[in-house]
């Protein structure tokens, strides 16, 4: 049985650098990344334009964040995939599959949100 390591502060603020290191990554490589960041960019600007409520901030947060966090899990499990098994093979399919199907669930929420909040207060604006 492995002995565990006592704490460490340096630790966990060399932690920290690989997360960021990790965004750095994903946003510099990944195309879809960068579509994103752009959505996100306009959502956040298009909210504080239109004086969202908190309540609403916080679903516009939320979504943005569960797409980039789920575009990040999709971006590693193509590259793990891809260094597993770099021919085609019909699983690995299956995998990236699924993993791309759940980026487009959330982007789907996240569209939802996005009109059920804008569409209302856009109509307002131009009435």
């Amino acid at each position: 049985m492995e002995k565990s390591q006592r704490f460490s502060v340096i630790n966990r603020l060399k932690s920290f650098k690989y997360a960021f290191n990790g965004l750095k990554l994903f946003f510099q490589n990944d195309h879809n990344g960068r579509v994103h960041l752009f959505a996100a960019v306009i959502a956040i600007g298009l909210s504080w334009l239109l004086h969202i409520s908190a309540l609403e901030w916080i679903a516009v947060l939320m979504v943005i964040a569960a797409v980039m966090v789920t575009e990040i899990i999709n971006a590693a499990i193509e590259k793990l995939a891809d260094v597993v098994s770099p021919g085609y093979h019909p699983k690995i399919k299956i995998v990236k599959d699924l993993a791309a199907g759940a980026v487009l669930m959330t982007t789907f929420l996240a569209l939802a949100v996005g009109a059920l909040i804008f569409i209302p207060k856009l109509f307002a604006c131009i009435s």
